[in-house]
């Protein structure tokens, strides 16, 4: 799985921070969490082709977070985007994003298949589940889980070491079945193991809550929206949404292995380790996130 951060400013875009969109690669899916004004050039600087979107995921729908859905809209259907896209959302979705379709001539078509989604899982594959937590930011709003599934993988190694080689052969191991190689009855529960899924939480704008931990637990990576420092604490209360300490206080409690902070506020541009220093404090392996920074989970 790898995260790719094409926006990490908060309402009000930077010299060096775009609009939120966070974009995830999980084998054939391309998911983009949240879509901010200038997402679709973000693509571009990014060296990353937006005609590999598979769904966007939208986590509320203030205007930092959604401006850039018809222009990315727009691209993919003059560069014959053949995908049907699926954009999931809170409550209301349809209705807002049919309103900013309507304002403008669209150009091409492109097929979208839109889901409006409450709190549990909402999407299943074969090796990915998508589950959404309802936090606290206006009326409507969603944190994001992606999360592979647990799969069983064969101990190749331990094979070779009683002479037999990989091969598609070894497939029916994986499906738990035992297998016969050279006469040999090769046991699945003695050649295989439990590979743990990776687990990837993204929580943004919100107040501090139970469902944001919930979101988070146990995650390899949260993502966590951190506008504000604590000595704004009371702005950050009365416009729901978190401090770098309570981002770091969730990451803590929910026993995720690393967090990374994005939606920073314009006011820290010239002084970020204001928030990172704080995170740190009370979660050390905290990160601060810039545009195009790319991590591996």
């Amino acid at each position: 799985m790898e995260v790719i951060f094409l926006g990490t400013s908060q309402a009000v875009p930077t010299k060096t921070r775009n609009h939120t969109a966070i974009l995830v690669k999980h084998e054939d899916e391309s998911i983009l969490v949240d879509c901010g004004e200038g997402t679709q050039r973000q693509f571009r600087i990014a060296d990353i082709n937006p005609c590999k979107l598979t769904k966007i995921l939208i986590s509320h729908w203030h205007g930092d977070h959604v401006l850039g859905i018809p222009g990315l809209l727009q691209t993919l259907a003059l560069n014959n985007y053949s995908k049907t896209l699926e954009i999931y959302g809170p409550k209301g979705t349809k209705q807002y994003l049919q309103n900013i379709l309507n304002m403008f001539i669209f150009v091409g078509k492109i097929n979208i298949n839109v889901k409006e989604i409450d709190s549990g899982k909402f999407f299943e594959s074969r090796n990915l589940e998508l589950i959404a937590f309802k936090v606290r930011h206006g009326r409507h709003a969603l944190a994001y889980v992606i999360k592979e599934k647990d799969k069983i993988n064969i101990d190749i190694n331990k094979l070779k070491k009683i002479g037999i080689r990989p091969g598609i052969h070894l497939k029916p191991l994986k499906e738990g079945k035992n297998i016969k190689v050279n006469g040999r009855t090769i046991k699945a529960k003695d050649f295989t193991f439990m590979k743990k899924g990776k687990k990837l939480s993204v929580v943004m704008d919100t107040a501090y809550c139970d469902s944001c931990i919930d979101a988070a637990k146990n995650a390899d990576l949260l993502i966590s929206e951190s506008t504000y420092a604590s000595e704004l604490k009371d702005k950050a209360e009365d416009y729901e949404h978190l401090t770098a300490g309570e981002a770091a206080k969730i990451a803590k409690k929910a026993n995720v292995k690393q967090l990374v902070l994005t939606h920073i506020s314009q006011r820290y541009e010239k002084k970020e380790n204001v928030i990172l220093k704080e995170a740190k404090k009370i979660f050390p392996k905290t990160e601060l996130a810039k545009d195009f920074m790319r991590i591996e989970i």
